[in-house]
């Protein structure tokens, strides 16, 4: 296996966090992983798993909602599978605003319950 940088190594911990049913953009998984701002290089770090990676990627879709690869495409038809086979359902092409993480709920699985400031 290729050697991959911490950053990197955050972001995958961060997606791994994402509740089965539920989905996170790519700048959301960068704010949690405490790099606001890098979306593209949360791209680029699930491009990065292995093959047959626990790290559920497909659970990591765009800004507006939707899944990132063109419409049709292998790679499109996988990920709306397996985020049908966990009950999120697209609605043209967009996934429900209940399907969306909450950042509080991962920052607190991640760093614990804020103890008030």
């Amino acid at each position: 296996m290729t050697q991959v940088s911490p950053q990197v190594r955050k972001i995958w911990q961060v997606v791994s966090t994402i509740p089965r049913g539920k989905v996170a953009s790519y700048g959301q998984v960068a704010r949690m992983a405490g790099m606001p701002g890098r979306a593209r290089l949360v791209g680029a770090a699930l491009k990065q798993l292995p093959d047959n990676s626990p790290v559920p990627w497909h659970r990591v879709i765009n800004a507006s909602g939707k899944i990132s690869f063109p419409p049709t495409s292998p790679e499109w038809e996988r990920q709306h599978q397996r985020l049908l086979d966990e009950g999120v359902i697209l609605v043209r092409g967009k996934a429900p605003g209940a399907a969306l993480v909450e950042e509080d709920f991962l920052d607190n699985l991640l760093w614990g319950p804020d103890e008030g400031v």
